[in-house]
């Protein structure tokens, strides 16, 4: 059955059935990965997956099925199986299907030339870039780890029987490449990296002289002692701590009692040179869009404005059990997943210096670039961490030598009222999580 037919024949069968309200949910992905070694791929993969899930309202209760094949037997079987169930449902929590909102912001995250990029020309700049490493004059530069090359296209729709009819479209092209490089019994390794909404603007350049210089930036890289460092976070780091404890500012995760946020709104949680942004109106943002995965209207709004905690984000079913409205970060995990709440283009407001100008101020210290071990060294809910980490030492207020193999540990709630400055070169590296370099204070460094 034509896609348009089925949704409007299992709405009304919905109806039809008892069901008090009814939503379908459409999404479609089509994506592009490939590998390469030595000149060779050595993986391709294209895919292209489509599915629909029905989501309803039987005696007060909300019930969820999902397919993939639009006929008549699937109509019957999402009905059932959104009856069958919102039975099962225990909870008492409150939900809805959404009506709707007078006005949603129109976002263009669709490129039509990024999808009329063939498969030979993606390969072609796969290759590209790994010779572009492997050419790049320095003999310490002696393997290319990995290579990769990856595009997608979504495409989304709500529907209810509300009348509400929504949809969205987005792509993206992604590529990195990771350096080896070796000196004597020394090795390590750098990574390279762009995406673009636009294909044509991926820098084979770019990629491969970042990921070089990292690589042999931190070639002779050894840990600094034990003790407390004063330290700047930057943002290329920033952005990976940010997204372990993003579910601290969860509403749903704070009436469950697994956010120390919990009942903070209006209180001084940060520094007040902090102020956290969700924006799903960023142009060019990984995560913008005009309506959430319940329909509801999105809206920019700072979640810390100058240190004071403003809203947690919500859904429907949250902002109802709270008294306010839903902020508009309802999400669904695929066309089959739940409702749940995320932030969308989630990043710290820009200050006025720059990194160098912090390292200035600072004169002595640190630079973290990069943390590993994030699901088993951070807890999102107590908000402490403990984490592997790389960096550079700042001496007399300039980049110092490259230091790796030391631990750094703290509390992300505690880092935010700690913050001393925010520097002004905000970067999003491939995630809708973003933030500029961050004056951290002091911290525990264990070294060597």
């Amino acid at each position: 059955m034509e896609k348009t037919a089925f949704i409007k024949t299992l709405l009304k069968a919905a109806l039809d059935a008892g069901i008090e309200a009814a939503e379908v949910f459409t999404s479609y992905r089509d994506s592009f990965n490939a590998m390469c070694n030595n000149g060779e791929v050595t993986s391709y993969q294209v895919a292209t997956k489509e599915g629909l899930s029905l989501r309803g309202l039987y005696n007060g209760k909300m019930g969820y099925a999902s397919t993939e094949a639009y006929d008549e037997e699937a109509v019957a079987m999402l009905v059932n199986g959104v009856i069958e169930a919102a039975t099962l449902i225990e909870d008492e929590d409150v939900q809805e299907i959404y009506a709707g909102d007078k006005e949603y912001v129109k976002i263009d995250n669709y490129n039509p030339d990024c999808d009329k990029v063939t498969e030979d020309e993606k390969i072609r700049f796969l290759l590209e870039v790994e010779q572009k490493v492997k050419s790049c004059g320095d003999e310490r530069i002696v393997q290319v780890g990995r290579t990769v090359v990856s595009t997608s296209s979504n495409a989304s729709q709500i529907q209810n029987t509300y009348g509400l009819d929504l949809s969205d479209r987005d792509n993206l092209a992604f590529s990195y490449v990771m350096a080896v490089a070796k000196e004597g019994d020394r090795v390590a390794t750098g990574m390279g990296m762009d995406f673009s909404r636009d294909f044509a603007q991926l820098s084979s350049d770019k990629i491969a002289k970042d990921a070089v210089e990292e690589a042999l930036f931190y070639l002779h890289a050894s840990p600094v002692p034990s003790g407390n460092y004063h330290v700047i976070i930057d943002n290329h780091c920033m952005p990976d701590l940010m997204g372990v404890f993003a579910s601290l500012f969860s509403a749903d995760a704070a009436q469950k009692g697994m956010s120390l946020l919990a009942g903070q709104e209006g209180k001084q949680i940060a520094s007040e040179c902090v102020t956290l942004m969700d924006d799903p109106h960023m142009a060019g943002g990984l995560a913008s869009s005009g309506f959430d995965a319940e329909g509801v209207a999105t809206y920019t709004k700072a979640i810390i404005e100058n240190g004071e905690l403003k809203t947690m984000l919500h859904n429907l079913k949250t902002a109802r059990k709270a008294g306010v409205k839903s902020t508009g970060n309802a999400t669904k995990h695929g066309y089959a997943g739940t409702i749940d709440i995320a932030p969308t283009n989630f990043y710290f407001k820009p200050g006025e210096k720059s990194l160098e100008e912090m390292m200035a101020d600072i004169g002595e210290g640190l630079v973290i670039t990069d943390v590993s071990g994030l699901h088993a060294g951070a807890n999102p809910i107590s908000g402490d961490f403990s984490l592997l980490s790389k960096g550079y030492t700042i001496e007399g207020g300039k980049k110092g030598r490259a230091v790796e193999q030391i631990t750094v540990a703290g509390n992300f709630l505690t880092l935010l009222k700690n913050i001393r400055a925010v520097g002004n070169d905000l970067k999003f590296f491939g995630s809708n999580i973003g933030s500029p370099s961050i004056d951290a204070g002091e911290m525990t460094i264990a070294g060597c």
